[in-house]
């Protein structure tokens, strides 16, 4: 190792030897200690890189690799060379072989004013002997109290930025990993020769400062890394018992029955078939059985015309239907209708695929569709009624949400689109508007009404504009197809609004200028500087989809914060007062 050593110093000599105070080799041996910090950096960078492919799978051969990193490159390799360094000046006090050319160590000779570099650099003594015996010079044990002490404590900080840069998007944890081994190796180190270790620790600071920018410049790991690496196993299909391949004669003759399914089970707000009618106790079920045909009309709520839905108001107006609020008059129970404006063919296919893709999904953060009927007045889709108040109103009304509201809110969006991601249904008209608060203050996603299944291109509209312009993704905007990420974007957008009451770009003039500024990719310049969610919204709100974050992890990585918080994603969003009808 002490040759090793020599060559680094001899090195570091040949790069770096200016002639003044307090000597050529004195500044020589800090710029040893400068590339003794590449090691270290190196090590960040190697950490950095390793993640771009595993993520943040912190087991079996990745941890293992990282705790050899560390090891290696934050303890050993500094430890060996800073005391071969120190080993070749006492070499050359002692007047022994150094490993040096002769005309190096005859330059160890000159005096720059605190007496030859042989013993400035290696006739005093070490770190140890230097802190716990101190000279009657105090002003000398300052001077080495402050860097011995300070200088180390002052790299084990950049040590640990560096950790935290290398393990972006990820648990904070396993930079132990590497500033812990530098920690080691600032006191395995006492035995260095006092002056020698100043010089090192001297030229080490600034490249453990400037390791920032290469380790920065890697870049985190991206977002579906991220979330392969959180997936769960699978569980083995080995742990369920498998039917033997050769059957008996007996068996092959007369196979058993095989046991009836299961009756599906709904979550008591999932997109589940609507109930059928039962029959009271008090009632005799004959009768029902022998007169089959429609329930009997509830009275007071006699349906106008051939309907079997009266209206009761309007709710909304949209692009492509109006919502009316209706009494189901054959099962008593109030409704949610919306109604095409024009019942042509397109029309009737646009409502066919909303009710496909709302029957689709089973969360109780959707919105239920109950029935596709035909009314007199075009193709009607029959929904859950929820009453309540939209994000939009309850924003407008009541401020901007706080942090845990925010994140209970951006968690059930996220998971409730990603159960419609999973079915392979996009929603592409997030907005405040389209997610309804309870009174319970539970937030519901409504309004499927341009959402279109992957290979439903073909049933978008020319010329139609797809979305609101305040809240619609750039990509989609630009006349890219509809994707996740858009999605995405949108909940993500949504979010901003619901901290701050602006959308994340500004209002707009007009529709237009909020579609141009959309298509251009502006960048958002209302998002909540103060909110926990900032770095994360800033993330999802990226104008390229590849760098956003999947709905998955944004749930897990909200949850998590809801959960450190000392709450979760259960609570209601706000609470509200139940409007009088």
């Amino acid at each position: 190792m002490e040759s090793i050593a020599s060559a680094l110093l001899s090195l570091a000599y040949q790069l770096f030897q200016p002639g003044f105070w307090p000597g050529d080799w004195a500044w020589a041996t800090s710029m040893a200690g400068a590339l003794i910090g590449l090691f270290p950096v190196g090590t960040a960078v190697g950490v950095a890189l390793m993640r771009k492919f595993t993520g943040n799978r912190y087991h079996g051969g990745a941890l293992a690799a990282l705790g050899v990193l560390g090891v290696v490159g934050m303890l050993l390799i500094p430890w060996f060379l800073t005391t071969g360094v120190s080993s070749v000046f006492r070499a050359a006090f002692a007047g022994q072989s150094t490993g040096l050319s002769v005309a190096e160590v005859a330059a160890m000779q000159q005096d720059y004013g605190l007496g030859p570099q042989t013993e400035y650099l290696g006739g005093k003594r070490n770190v140890y002997e230097t802190l716990f015996y101190p000279s009657d010079n105090v002003l000398t044990y300052g001077f080495y109290l402050v860097t011995l002490v300070g200088l180390p404590v002052l790299i084990l900080l950049a040590i640990m930025l560096l950790g935290r840069i290398a393990l972006r998007r990820g648990p904070k944890w396993p930079g132990r990993l590497l500033w812990v081994p530098f920690v080691v190796f600032v006191i395995v180190s006492a035995g260095v020769e006092v002056n020698v270790a100043v010089h090192v620790w001297l030229g080490f600071l600034p490249v453990a400062i400037l390791g920032v920018i290469p380790v920065s410049l890697v870049g985190p790991p991206s977002w579906s890394t991220i979330e392969n690496s959180d997936r769960r196993p699978e569980p083995k299909a080995a742990e369920q018992p498998q039917q033997p391949v050769h059957l008996n004669p007996r068996e092959q003759e007369s196979p058993p029955p095989a046991p009836p399914p299961p009756a599906k089970q709904y979550a008591p707000t999932s997109v589940a078939p609507a109930p059928e009618p039962t029959v009271a106790a008090s009632e005799p079920p004959a009768e029902l059985a022998a007169a089959p045909g429609p329930v009997p009309v509830v009275p007071g709520s006699a349906p106008t015309g051939s309907s079997r839905f009266r209206r009761v108001k309007r709710l909304g107006h949209g692009g492509f239907g109006t919502v009316w609020q209706a009494i189901d008059t054959q099962l008593g129970r109030t409704v949610a209708m919306k109604i095409a404006h024009a019942p042509d063919r397109d029309t009737e296919e646009r409502m066919q695929r909303e009710a496909r893709a709302l029957a689709a999904l089973s969360h109780p953060n959707c919105v239920r569709v109950y029935d596709l009927v035909e009314e007199p007045d075009g193709l009607a889709l029959v929904m859950e009624y929820l009453e309540g108040q939209p994000l939009a109103e309850v924003v407008d009304n009541g401020g901007p949400l706080d942090d845990v509201a925010a994140g209970r809110l951006w968690a059930t969006m996220a998971s409730a689109l990603a159960a419609a991601h999973s079915k392979g249904v996009l929603h592409r008209d997030i907005k405040p508007s389209n997610i309804i608060i309870d009174p319970m203050g539970v937030a519901h996603l409504i309004d499927f009404g341009i959402a279109r299944s992957r290979g439903d291109s073909k049933l978008t509209a020319t010329g139609m504009m797809v979305g609101t312009p305040d809240y619609v993704a750039p990509e989609a905007a630009a006349g890219a197809p509809a994707s996740p990420a858009s999605d995405a974007w949108q909940l993500a957008a949504t979010v901003s609004y619901a901290l701050t009451g602006q959308p994340p770009r500004g209002t707009r003039e007009t529709p237009m200028a909020a579609l141009m500024a959309a298509a251009r990719a502006e960048a958002p310049t209302h998002l909540p500087r103060q909110s926990v969610h900032a770095r994360l919204l800033a993330a999802s709100l990226d104008q390229q989809p590849r760098n956003r974050p999947t709905l998955n992890v944004v749930y897990r990585e909200v949850e998590g914060w809801l959960s450190r918080a000392g709450t979760s994603t259960d609570g209601p969003v706000t609470k509200l007062v139940p409007r009088q009808q």
